[in-house]
């Protein structure tokens, strides 16, 4: 027996979308002038950004410690690049655009890596300090000593002398050595060190003063730790 299925039902026509065309966005939309605002904001930002970054100045700074009343030279310095809140902080400082005068010293010590002050500066006949230079016999030396170190300077009556003197008291506290000759460079054949020291003057006329009261000194020399 034959069964008649019937004619397949037909598939339903769909109609094709219509084509549109992409329309540029003209000057009066919205959208556009969103975008250029956008972009503009983001150039005026980053400006801002790059030139607060370049707001810095570069000033002296010293390389290593440089102990008081030693004269500043070029070698004992280096740039380091600061940015200062006010231009009155920049003012106490020296700039790397000004050249360092021919006879700076220091008045007093700076330490390494710390911005060298203006105030700090002193032309060499204007400084207090002198440079004082004694000899010392290498075991009265105590502790290693180098250019920048501190020390106390004992002075001590072999012979008697000034019984005035206190010789557990120093002549010279706290001061600065400006050069320390080495071990095997002493005066000539006396093996004695030589210490060049940064003193106040009224204290250097107080030590030879004392040095000179005393029968056979003894100058004893003690390195601040």
């Amino acid at each position: 027996m034959a069964i008649d299925l019937g004619t397949p039902p037909a598939a339903p026509l769909t109609s094709a979308p219509a084509a549109t065309r992409t329309r540029t966005p003209g000057w009066r939309d919205p959208r556009l002038w969103v975008g250029v605002v956008v972009v503009a904001g983001s150039v005026l930002l980053g400006a801002r950004v790059v030139g607060a970054a370049d707001d810095t100045v570069t000033v002296w700074a010293a390389a290593e410690e440089l102990p008081a009343g030693a004269p500043l030279q070029p070698d004992d310095l280096v740039a380091a690049r600061v940015r200062f809140a006010d231009e009155a902080d920049l003012a106490a400082y020296l700039p790397t655009s000004q050249e360092l005068p021919a006879d700076a010293v220091l008045g007093r010590s700076v330490g390494a890596g710390e911005l060298v002050p203006g105030a700090a500066l002193g032309a060499g006949g204007d400084s207090d300090l002198l440079h004082l230079a004694v000899a010392v016999e290498p075991e009265q030396l105590a502790g290693a000593v180098a250019a920048g170190s501190r020390v106390n300077v004992y002075l001590v009556a072999r012979g008697g002398g000034d019984r005035g003197h206190d010789s557990g008291e120093p002549v010279l506290e706290d001061v600065v050595v400006l050069d320390a000759a080495a071990a095997d460079d002493g005066y000539a054949a006396s093996g004695l060190r030589r210490l060049v020291l940064a003193v106040p003057e009224e204290d250097a006329g107080r030590y030879y003063g004392l040095l000179g009261s005393l029968t056979d000194p003894l100058v004893s020399v003690a390195v601040r730790g």
